[in-house]
């Protein structure tokens, strides 16, 4: 209750007690004068309310519950009262539930809230372990030795809006790109044409892990023979580095035939086919084929098949050894990021050679020896 409520009631409590002591000299007759003429004004002040109702205190209302609820409801009725016997008695209990509330209220608080560190801990496993649910990462806490129980992080996900592990479990694409990059490549037809208006196919591959690409070769007529030649070749080539491959991503175009998936096959290189007219599920591939036609095709005129198969294996060499590849943190496939100069005198005086590939359509630069 208000404090200005409990200053009220207090005040209730003399005056009324005043009142009691001032009605001990007066007789039976006196008494029940005074009772009439208290009904009489509170007959007038119902007249001049008419349909609204008087407005009490907290005060007020305590004040009439502990006054009238010893009183049967008989009594009461028999009362000139401006509310109802059911509303003193409800009133009543009113305020014996709120002592009651008030005495049992725990005298300390509950248990603390998670540490901070825990909560975001819960939070990381939940993330990086998508079929965990919060029993398998409670155990792997105690692994730990973090000593929470089940429900709190039950509790951690629940807040969190973390659904349930079996609704979360699927494998999304892009996470079964990333999982599996060390043991995945992608590949591609792609077409461009001679001065003579020769249309020829390249068929390269790159590597999900490390973006390095290898041109397995160019044609005119991709024949299944031909593609069968070309995915030995590079199922020797990754033999010769000691490679461990089991997927490779390709479309579904029918020029590549069972020849094609046979030879991978027995080298243990499972094809994993892209979606009807979805080329972002080979999207690292579909990059790497737009970069090369804005880098070196779209500035070169083509003479013939020896001419492209040239210009291919020299944007090879560049964009393998020397081109930055964001998707990689800016390294090179085939080399990593040097050391930040820090001599203050090299980066005084920089001396920056220029190494130009194709009659300069790629420029590579280098810090003089």
């Amino acid at each position: 209750m208000p404090r200005h409520g409990g200053s009220r009631l207090a005040y209730l409590g003399v005056t009324n007690a005043f009142a009691l002591l001032r009605l001990l000299p007066l007789s039976d007759r006196d008494k029940d004068v005074e009772i009439l003429a208290l009904r009489h004004q509170i007959t007038v002040l119902e007249r001049q309310l008419g349909k609204t109702r008087p407005r009490f205190s907290p005060g007020d209302r305590v004040f009439l519950a502990a006054l009238l609820h010893r009183l049967p409801v008989t009594a009461l009725r028999r009362f000139r009262l401006l509310v109802s016997p059911e509303t003193v008695l409800r009133r009543h209990r009113d305020l014996l539930a709120r002592c009651h509330t008030a005495r049992s209220r725990p005298k300390r608080p509950g248990r603390p809230r998670t540490v901070r560190s825990i909560r975001l801990l819960v939070l990381r496993l939940a993330r990086e372990n998508p079929a965990w649910g919060y029993r398998r990462i409670h155990g792997e806490l105690l692994v730990l030795g973090i000593k929470v129980a089940a429900s709190t992080v039950w509790q951690i996900l629940k807040d969190a809006g973390i659904d349930p592990a079996h609704e979360r479990a699927s494998t999304t694409w892009s996470a079964f790109l990333r999982s599996q990059a060390e043991a995945l490549l992608a590949c591609d037809f792609f077409e461009t044409s001679t001065l003579s208006g020769t249309r020829l196919y390249v068929l390269a591959v790159i590597e999900h892990t490390s973006r390095r690409i290898r041109v397995l070769g160019v044609t005119a007529h991709p024949t299944a023979s031909w593609l069968a030649q070309a995915a030995r070749n590079l199922v020797m080539d990754l033999e010769e580095e000691g490679r461990h491959v089991r997927f490779l991503i390709r479309d579904r175009h029918g020029k590549y035939g069972q020849a094609f998936d046979a030879v991978l096959a027995d080298a243990g290189i499972q094809g994993v086919l892209s979606g009807v007219r979805i080329p972002r599920m080979n999207a690292i591939m579909e990059r790497r084929l737009r970069t090369c036609r804005r880098e070196l095709l779209d500035r070169t005129l083509i003479r013939n098949q020896r001419h492209l198969l040239h210009a291919l294996r020299e944007y090879e060499k560049f964009y393998n050894t020397h081109r930055p590849h964001q998707g990689i943190a800016n390294a090179r496939p085939l080399q990593p990021l040097p050391q930040p100069a820090t001599d203050q005198a090299i980066l005084t005086h920089l001396d920056i050679r220029r190494r130009q590939r194709l009659g300069g359509i790629l420029n590579e630069y280098h810090q003089a020896a």
